[in-house]
């Protein structure tokens, strides 16, 4: 009898650590280069073809839709390289009895770190400095970049998962004000932790600095918008080290072009990697990353080696902590 397969369907980092990891537990694996529907099914597939046996995905960027979920048999469970899962249809995967899971602590310190400098980045105007510095402007006092006292500065963060508390945390003990929208957490555990609960709609009003946490989902796509993005005061500054589409991008660059906020910190982008034309290219007043919030070494290292003992875990019977649709065992009920 075969043993399992774990088929990776894309990964874009080095070394072979997933790999491996996978092999010191008896599995077979298949490493591919899938970033299409066609070329997933067309690699699991080959893999079967070729006499594996495909139980496991790990996915990073490929797009595994329904139509994906129903071309690919065999397949049990999915692993995802990464915190974020937008690119896995998870509805589909639950109807059809797949167990889909992320790794959602290997970059916890590493996001939140990114994300609070660049908070403090804005907060004190330090690239607008540099940039004056540079081009021999000597002026502490100008109007711009914003140079804001922390206890004056509310800090408005929507989703507080384990980055979401950690940036409240970290910006609390700073000495900014902070506010906390997440529909998910009870209030009163907000509240406990010393933050005030506010609906969406008030943390977008209040903040002088909107920091981004929630999940991209049909709910939350573009939940900063040309409507959403009026309500807020003039001048404030938005961080984003979440998900691209949180924010609609055109809006943000009209919103930035035109006065009514001061700055923009960000990491992710609605298209990676930011298109050469993409108007917050130009704009001196955003702090650009190239999706790397996440990254150091450490982080680097335990990503593959997580993502893959997912997998083993699952294939071995064991509880994997990290699924993120239980009820996928229902649909194997039935």
């Amino acid at each position: 009898m075969n043993p399992d397969t774990v088929v990776i369907t894309d990964c874009d980092l080095p070394g072979t650590a997933c790999e491996d990891t996978v092999t010191a537990a008896g599995l077979s694996v298949v490493r591919g280069a899938a970033r299409s529907e066609d070329a997933v099914i067309d690699l699991v597939r080959d893999a079967a073809a070729a006499g594996a046996t495909p139980s496991a995905l790990v996915v990073q960027w490929a797009p595994l839709t329904a139509r994906v979920l129903d071309e690919i048999e065999g397949v049990r469970f999915i692993s995802r390289m990464g915190i974020g899962y937008d690119m896995v249809d998870v509805a589909a995967a639950t109807e059809r009895g797949i167990a889909v899971a992320n790794t959602p602590t290997y970059c916890i310190e590493e996001v939140a770190s990114h994300t609070v400098a660049m908070v403090l980045g804005l907060s004190r105007g330090l690239v607008g400095y540099d940039r004056a510095v540079r081009s021999g402007v000597w002026a502490a006092t100008a109007p711009r970049p914003m140079a804001a006292r922390l206890s004056a500065t509310t800090v408005s963060v929507i989703g507080y998962g384990r980055i979401g508390s950690l940036v409240a945390r970290s910006c609390a003990a700073l000495g900014y004000r902070v506010l906390v929208h997440d529909p998910f957490v009870p209030d009163v555990d907000v509240a406990a932790a010393g933050y005030l609960p506010v609906s969406r709609e008030q943390a977008i009003a209040e903040a002088d600095v909107l920091s981004l946490h929630a999940p991209l989902s049909e709910a939350t796509r573009h939940l900063l918008d040309a409507s959403s993005i009026a309500t807020m005061k003039p001048g404030a500054v938005v961080v984003n080290t979440c998900r691209g589409p949180l924010i609609d991008e055109e809006a943000l660059a009209d919103a930035l072009e035109g006065g009514h906020l001061g700055a923009a910190a960000l990491d992710v982008f609605s298209h990676e990697p930011l298109p050469a034309d993409s108007r917050l290219r130009t704009l001196d007043q955003v702090l650009l990353s190239p999706h790397a919030a996440w990254f150091s070494p450490e982080a680097m290292a335990d990503l593959p080696v997580h993502t893959a003992q997912n997998a083993i875990e699952f294939l071995a019977g064991r509880p994997v902590g990290s699924i993120v649709n239980p009820d996928y065992a229902r649909a194997l009920a039935r």
